[in-house]
């Protein structure tokens, strides 16, 4: 009985380590050719009228996520609450990419009952100039503005809070 335990254990283990090495490798190469580095310049009008400014040695008073999602994107809406969450305890960018211009953005947002604003990207202009070819695309900056992590496809609250976390207090 005891071997059959050990002999489960181990399978158990196994599978989850094979788990672990496959999402690691589907996302290192999701993220492939996202910048690194001090972040690229990101600029613009929130759909509530906010100017902000990110990027390009820009500093901020903390760790801050930019995420690109789309009106669109099934995925993106499915982490909405996880990236409102985030919003409640760390400055977020939300870039609306390819979503059309800030009246359809403002009404997206309203009808999902999603308080945090977004900056609108209807060309995909920002979305090129941060390399982003699928979306939801996350990037984490730490308060000097350099890129500490890079998520491509769903992000938990959870694993958002610890990157965040860690950008703002491990230094590079």
């Amino acid at each position: 009985m005891l071997n059959w335990l050990r002999s489960r254990w181990k399978k158990l283990l196994l599978d989850a380590v094979l788990i672990l090495a496959v999402v690691t490798a589907v996302q290192l190469y999701q993220s492939r050719g996202l910048p690194e580095g001090i972040a690229p310049p990101l600029e613009g009008v929130m759909t509530d009228g906010r100017a902000v400014k990110v990027g390009a040695g820009e500093t901020a008073p903390g760790a801050q996520l930019v995420v690109f999602w789309a009106t669109w994107c099934p995925v993106c809406k499915l982490e909405e609450g996880n990236i409102e969450s985030v919003a409640s305890y760390w400055p977020v960018v939300a870039v609306a990419m390819q979503s059309g211009n800030a009246a359809a953005v403002s009404k997206h947002l309203q009808e999902r009952g999603l308080k945090m604003p977004a900056l609108v990207d209807e060309d995909g202009k920002h979305a090129a100039n941060w390399k982003v070819r699928g979306v939801p695309t996350h990037f984490i900056l730490d308060p000097a503005g350099n890129v500490r992590f890079r998520i491509v496809g769903y992000a938990t609250t959870l694993g958002l809070h610890a990157r965040l976390w860690w950008a703002q207090h491990v230094p590079l």
